[in-house]
């Protein structure tokens, strides 16, 4: 019997954490850069959220043999909050082997990102296989290391912001010109 209230309790907690991962609250950042470490290759990331919960991701990835520059669109999905998320994306690359000449490509990309508190420090953790044209791989399964510093932070919006004089009707109040020359208590 006991074993049942709990089956059923369980159900509604998976609801709620279903619903706590929401796109609209998945980033805290609008632009981030950094390191990205793999397997056999190493390189430049940037990150430039371009719609809500989606960014571009430009990569540069140099190996033993080979360079390459990759470009990914990823939807970013909250995980309990803004500072926890999953991303979703797809793309493309080019490069160039040592022994074999050009190659491209196109790219599938999954990965979790954490914002890390009271920094400015992004790390995550990706899965991204690539299909390969005009190279001896006909397909790669990598995975990777991120570690990105926000250059841009997201502007803040919060339940309270138009409460307490933040948000957009602060800037409204200060395009209106004074009706007198005299300044209250409360005019600052």
């Amino acid at each position: 019997m006991l074993f049942r209230f709990r089956r059923r309790g369980l159900l509604p907690l998976l609801g709620l954490g279903l619903l706590a991962a929401s796109p609209a609250a998945a980033q805290k950042y609008r632009t981030a850069a950094g390191l990205r470490l793999s397997p056999g290759q190493y390189g430049l990331t940037v990150q430039q959220k371009f719609l809500p919960g989606a960014t571009l991701e430009g990569l540069a990835l140099a190996g033993t043999r080979e360079v390459s520059a990759t470009v990914l669109a990823e939807r970013h999905f909250g995980i309990l909050g803004p500072s926890l998320n999953y991303y979703l994306g797809a793309g493309g690359h080019v490069g160039n082997h040592k022994d074999t000449g050009t190659f491209g490509g196109v790219d599938g990309i999954v990965g979790v990102e954490y914002k890390v508190a009271l920094t400015r420090l992004v790390i995550s953790a990706d899965f991204k296989p690539s299909i390969e044209f005009g190279s001896d791989d006909w397909a790669r399964f990598p995975t990777a290391f991120s570690v990105r510093y926000i250059l841009i932070k997201e502007k803040k919006t919060g339940l309270l912001d138009g409460v307490f004089g933040g948000g957009k009707d602060k800037s409204k109040a200060k395009d209106k010109p004074r009706s007198s020359g005299r300044r209250g208590l409360f005019d600052w």
